[in-house]
């Protein structure tokens, strides 16, 4: 695996330590990357910080990816300091729990607009903000999570189905988009994991029950398992590939029944 040493990288969607977003910033870091971390409210502040400090001269900053102004305040910031960036790793996505538990048919307007702008539409705000620290740097990388429900029914899934769907599109048209500027576009779908998102999902552990049942491998993933090939998407070993979701779910998606 390629080394990140010397690349400088901007992670959006650590919540806590079973965030996915959580294990890829170790990984980098092991891997020689100094990392900024993002929070997104008070709330989640102490657990952001208490992380990064097991990093390397890690940077912490505040965005609420619904605000361009902080967005653009982020990206401003993150230039002051590493005067450029190599790679973005987009780990937000959010449903109302109201959503998560009608059925689907019931999404609301604002519900289905609340679920689309955060886990989809801040892709490309982020994005672009990132697009001029990137070509300082002669390229980049920019890497986004998504599920296996963005192209199956998932039980009470619902709105976030949709917003997968959504984000997996969007990975194609940002690579389309931003190929000529050396800057590439990729999507990890990971198998399902414990995350603070997952717990917001009636019967999640009904569907871990499924995957080790069915997979080829017999078996659940793990955050590492995610992590490393994050870092391979992230670094120079992937240098050739953009516009691709990757499965990294014990081959689950493979199967029939």
């Amino acid at each position: 695996m390629s080394s990140l040493s010397g690349k400088h990288g901007l992670i959006v969607g650590v919540a806590n330590r079973r965030s996915i977003a959580w294990g890829i910033a170790q990984a980098v870091a092991a891997q020689g990357a100094r990392l900024a971390l993002t929070y997104p409210s008070q709330r989640l502040e102490e657990n952001v910080r208490e992380l990064a400090e097991k990093l390397d001269q890690p940077l912490v900053f505040p965005c609420d990816v619904t605000s361009d102004e902080q967005i653009a305040a982020l990206a401003e910031a993150v230039d002051r300091e590493f005067g450029g960036l190599d790679f973005l790793v987009h780990g937000v996505a959010f449903a109302q729990q109201a959503e998560l538990s009608t059925p689907f048919v019931e999404t609301s307007r604002e519900g289905f607009r609340i679920a689309l702008d955060i886990s989809v539409y801040s892709l490309i705000g982020l994005t672009r903000a990132c697009v001029p620290l990137m070509e300082r740097r002669g390229g980049g990388s920019v890497l986004t999570l998504t599920f296996l429900g963005s192209d199956r029914v998932f039980p009470n899934y619902n709105v976030m189905g949709v917003a997968k769907a959504a984000l997996e599109s969007t990975v194609r048209y940002l690579a389309a988009d931003l190929g000529s500027k050396n800057i590439r576009v990729n999507a990890v779908s990971a198998g399902p994991i414990k995350t603070l998102a997952a717990a917001g999902i009636s019967g999640f552990s009904s569907i871990l029950q499924v995957y080790r049942e069915r997979t080829p491998l017999r078996r659940n993933v793990d955050l590492s398992e995610v992590a490393d090939a994050a870092t391979f998407l992230l670094g120079s070993a992937s240098r050739a590939v953009t516009g691709e979701v990757l499965m990294v779910d014990a081959g689950y998606h493979a199967v029939g029944i």
